[in-house]
């Protein structure tokens, strides 16, 4: 089975991939070729894998799987927190020509029993931390044959260490292709029930050759570390297509990435590329123990998710001395399209399209907006999933033809660089003109007193949206009617008058994804 070829000599870079294909035998494959089977592939909390022994891992999986009675095509469900357990099962299954689904570690019971149900998982493989969110489900659900536990204790269930015991150090790998399904990564959520959004196995490869290589700058030479976990779309391209693509290391963390955690294995484990959100990267700034200039080994840092506020992006860079190159990506396209070069950054713009994909800003009926004017961003690329499982009519919705709906507003300047308007279903308009919530956001954002906002749209007594802010303040700060007025001045003095809070709310945490994304719906009820 052929491994796929890049040329970066022409833009867009060239990929090319046999129509026999399998993800897996390539992002572990080269490395083998290349002569790093004792190269450091992962670091996690338990200690250190190498290339080889990771391809042996990955090899004993696959292999196992078949004592399992797991076939071809079938399902399996993933929910394991951040460990080299995760990239073993993930490609192990790949490898197989079995189709792993990543599923959030932050969900409910409800949740994942409509992930097992939807997706009808022969197997789950579930972090022993895990395992209570999923007790109430065992033994109920058709599909779902047997349980594997990560961990120390697997709780009367099958220990991953003892799968692994059975597999075979060589396994065949699966004939499969560049087209068939290779992984499902499920939606967050936040807005509805979970989509089963289906990748191909060429997709991982495509978004290293196209953003990790020429944008980022990712070489055989760096540690990584991603705040994002691997179940993420962001995650999984950080801290496995990307480094795997030219033989880097990862540092995995299974714990939540509060600012501690993550300047810990920032100090000890010298990362040279961070992969954040903004929301963490606010918290970073606000935490004195931010490593500074001299104490970290950082070259390059990332945001997506979001739209990063100019200021938190100049004050990191003013104490850390690394730029945040803010981009855009999403589960449908699996990872970033749209960024901020290292030689041609923007504050407050999303940077410019990736070479490989194509951009177009439409109205609501499907027309060019012109230039300067929020529309609807749509791309074309070769990454974007192939459907939404069972769910043809919002499949249909979001992928029409050769483009996919991302259901973001944005405007382009004069330069060519993507202004983030926010979400199409957070747009508020007011007094007949639309006003993007993440401006105000980042007016609010850019006031000493305030660590993170987030605003909504609230009908006055004459029932007209206008928009609300809810802000969570710094710590030290005390809310107040003067504070709040201040608040709604600083807005005005940066934006235009119309588009200034009508109502602050001061709150203590806003409700988010475990993505760190804002969950707007449940603050507009």
């Amino acid at each position: 089975m052929e491994l796929s070829r890049a040329d970066h000599s022409v833009s867009p870079p060239r990929v090319d991939i046999a129509r026999d294909y399998n993800a897996a035998e390539d992002l572990i494959g080269r490395n083998l070729a290349a002569g790093r089977a004792d190269k450091t592939a992962y670091i996690d909390d338990g200690g250190s894998t190498s290339y080889g022994e990771l391809a042996r891992r990955v090899n004993r999986f696959a292999s196992a799987l078949a004592t399992l009675g797991v076939d071809l095509e079938q399902r399996v469900l993933l929910a394991m927190h951040d460990t080299v357990d995760w990239p073993t099962a993930f490609l192990g299954a790949i490898r197989a020509g079995v189709v792993p689904v990543a599923a959030n570690t932050l969900l409910t019971t409800k949740d994942y029993a409509f992930m097992l149900e939807d997706s009808r998982a022969r197997v789950l493989f579930v972090s022993e931390a895990l395992l209570p969110q999923f007790a109430p489900l065992l033994g109920k659900l058709p599909f779902l044959k047997h349980v594997v536990v990560s961990g120390k204790d697997a709780k009367g269930h099958m220990a991953f260490r003892d799968l692994l015991a059975k597999g075979n150090d060589e396994f065949p790998v699966a004939r499969t292709t560049r087209d068939d399904p290779c992984f499902w990564l499920y939606s967050s959520g936040s807005t509805g029930t979970p989509k089963g959004t289906v990748h191909v196995h060429s997709s991982m490869m495509l978004t290293a050759e196209l953003y990790a290589r020429p944008i980022l700058g990712i070489r055989e030479d760096d540690v990584v570390f991603s705040a994002a976990k691997l179940f993420f779309a962001y995650g999984l391209g950080n801290a496995l297509s990307f480094p795997l693509s030219v033989g880097a290391t990862t540092v995995l963390m299974a714990e939540r990435p509060t600012p501690a955690a993550v300047f810990k294995r920032i100090v000890e484990r010298k990362p040279t590329i961070f992969y954040g959100v903004p929301t963490l990267y606010a918290a970073m700034l606000a935490d004195p123990a931010l490593p500074k200039k001299g104490e970290h080994a950082l070259r390059a840092c990332t945001s997506a998710g979001e739209a990063l506020p100019p200021r938190i992006a100049q004050t990191f860079k003013e104490k850390t001395g690394v730029e945040i190159l803010d981009g855009i990506g999403s589960t449908e396209m699996l990872h970033i399209f749209l960024s901020n070069r290292p030689d041609d950054i923007r504050y407050g713009t999303t940077g410019k399209p990736v070479p490989g994909y194509e951009l177009r800003l439409v109205d609501e009926a499907g027309h060019p907006v012109k230039q300067g004017e929020l529309g609807e961003l749509q791309i074309r690329g070769e990454t974007s999933a192939a459907l939404y499982w069972n769910s043809r009519a919002k499949t249909r919705a979001t992928f029409v033809g050769e483009w996919t709906k991302s259901g973001d507003k944005y405007s382009q300047d004069a330069d060519g660089y993507y202004v983030y308007g926010g979400r199409s279903d957070d747009m508020l308009k007011v007094s007949g003109i639309y006003v993007s919530p993440a401006e105000v956001e980042a007016a609010l954002i850019s006031h000493d007193a305030v660590l993170e906002a987030a605003v909504v749209g609230h009908e006055d007594e004459s029932r007209l949206v206008k928009p609300k802010a809810y802000v969570v303040l710094k710590q030290g700060q005390t809310a107040s009617d003067q504070l709040a007025q201040s608040l709604q001045q600083h807005v005005k003095d940066k934006l235009a008058p119309y588009k200034y809070p009508r109502w602050i709310e001061f709150i203590g945490e806003l409700p988010k994804t475990a993505t760190g994304k804002i969950q707007r719906f449940k603050l507009r009820g």
